[in-house]
């Protein structure tokens, strides 16, 4: 009796010393942060989870976007492009290789993942925060100011068709004091994209180096 009592106590020290392992294959043990009330942290990894290729950006771009050749100087001539602009649900952080215009399609989405997020927050018991827009619609004398600094910029970018824009995924706007873990953050805002992405309203890349997740918004079927 007193060896099974042994064997079972053995056996529950190395259970709880191993730690249990989400789809991603990552032991809760190494992750302190990992739970907090509802909230987990995103177990995929980023890389593997928005992995859509420019082509894919691309295609629907110009299926659904303004003709990049036809821009004119005044873009608040275009009748196809919205003015984006700072408000309560997100920030457009100063642009130095685009102008602040999406279309129809593309500024709803915008609207929906900051509104998603801020309610995510919410709901599990985190303060608000908005998302970081670092680049929207490129023009193409932009898009060669850019290849200047980056050789490795795309000339058949997603961006010059308005469809198309960036979220930074490392620094988000803070009004409250109780300060979160960029990490965490990043997590949240991941789940708001893998779910709209997974509803086939958007395609999702996630860039490295750029730190931030490259969005285009898909036709509404």
């Amino acid at each position: 009796m007193n060896n099974k009592f042994t064997l079972l106590y053995l056996l529950i020290i190395l259970i709880t010393a191993v730690g249990c392992k989400d789809e991603g294959g990552c032991s809760c043990s190494t992750n302190k942060k990992a739970h907090n009330g509802s909230f987990h942290y995103f177990s995929k990894g980023f890389s593997r989870t928005f992995c859509d290729l420019n082509d894919k950006h691309l295609k629907v771009a110009k299926s659904i976007g303004i003709n990049p050749n036809n821009l004119e100087e005044d873009l608040d001539d275009c009748d196809e492009l919205n003015e984006i602009e700072s408000c309560r649900r997100y920030i457009v952080d100063d642009l130095t290789h685009s102008k602040p215009y999406l279309i129809d399609e593309a500024e709803d989405l915008l609207e929906k993942i900051s509104t998603n997020f801020i309610d995510s927050l919410y709901s599990k018991d985190m303060p608000k925060y908005n998302i970081i827009v670092t680049s929207l619609l490129r023009t193409n004398e932009d898009i060669k100011k850019l290849r200047k600094r980056n050789r490795n910029a795309s000339k058949k970018s997603a961006h010059r068709y308005g469809t198309t824009f960036d979220v930074a995924y490392t620094r988000y706007y803070q009004k409250a004091r109780r300060a979160v873990d960029a990490g965490r953050l990043k997590s949240v805002l991941a789940e708001v994209l893998r779910d709209l992405r997974k509803n086939e309203e958007c395609y999702v890349r996630y860039e490295v180096k750029q730190g931030c997740f490259h969005i285009t918004a898909r036709p509404k079927s």
